[in-house]
């Protein structure tokens, strides 16, 4: 008896670690909710790949051949302040303010531009290899994303790379918009989901997962592409989200799921 019993938990204790073993990765990240507390019309012209926040000022960066551009508006009455387009045939990307330069990437031109954050003139041009997606300054370096899992650190000054982290789990991901939030977490749009990840830039840890498929409804769709933007309002939990082409911008919090099937682990 004393035997069959030791059998027992011995099977027990393997089919655990068998179980726990075969677990997907993807899954283990903690699932969040996104509750949307406000809106505000964001202009549907705009194929949106990247979002900035800097005191009473959002910048956004568009693309698509011909029709990119960065543009700055007062972040409470949405009253242009500067618009400029950039030179055939680049396509724009992501963008991020590190200190006095505004820094915006290009698709596959290879090229970032260096602009005065006030005038949004040109500054200057630097070459870097790969892809452009999306820009966040974090502290005292920049960090990329070229549509894979792997994300590039940057220097601020000279947009050399610096080093760079791939992702622990979510290996299919493709990173596109990032923000640099203000706990040290990143924040990452999948592309072409509707899923934001939240990522240790550190270790490469995707620390949560964010569900936004509901976020516009589907008669507000027609015409529109991916969701693809964010930014959070500095001083506050609160993040502004929207998408390529998108009627709306919505002002969201994210908040752990609670309950059956959930995890309150931030």
């Amino acid at each position: 008896m004393e035997r069959n019993r030791r059998s027992l938990a011995v099977g027990v204790l393997v089919g655990v670690l068998i179980l726990s073993g075969c677990q997907d990765p993807d899954d283990m990240a903690t699932k969040m909710n996104i509750e949307v507390v406000g809106t505000r019309p964001h202009d549907r012209t705009a194929f949106t790949q990247g979002l900035e926040i800097a005191g009473d000022t959002l910048y956004e960066s568009t693309g698509l051949p011909v029709a990119s551009t960065v543009r700055a508006s007062n972040l409470t009455t949405g009253g242009v302040l500067a618009v400029a387009p950039l030179p055939v045939p680049y396509f724009g990307e992501g963008i991020t303010l590190a200190g006095g330069t505004l820094w915006q990437l290009t698709w596959k031109d290879q090229v970032a531009i260096a602009r005065d954050p006030n005038t949004l003139a040109e500054r200057g041009r630097v070459s870097y290899q790969g892809e452009g997606w999306g820009l966040c300054t974090r502290s005292d370096r920049l960090v990329m994303s070229d549509g894979t899992d792997q994300l590039t650190f940057r220097d601020p000054v000279t947009f050399a790379p610096t080093g760079s982290v791939r992702l622990t789990s979510h290996h299919t991901a493709r990173l596109n918009e990032l923000d640099c939030a203000a706990d040290g977490s990143i924040y990452a749009n999948d592309w072409p989901t509707d899923t934001i990840l939240r990522i240790d830039p550190d270790s490469g840890h995707v620390l949560a997962t964010v569900d936004a498929a509901g976020l516009l409804p589907a008669n507000a769709r027609v015409g529109t592409d991916v969701l693809n933007g964010i930014a959070q309002l500095p001083g506050t939990d609160r993040f502004l989200v929207t998408g390529k082409n998108w009627p709306t911008m919505f002002e969201v919090r994210f908040t752990a799921v609670t309950g059956a099937g959930g995890n309150e682990r931030e």
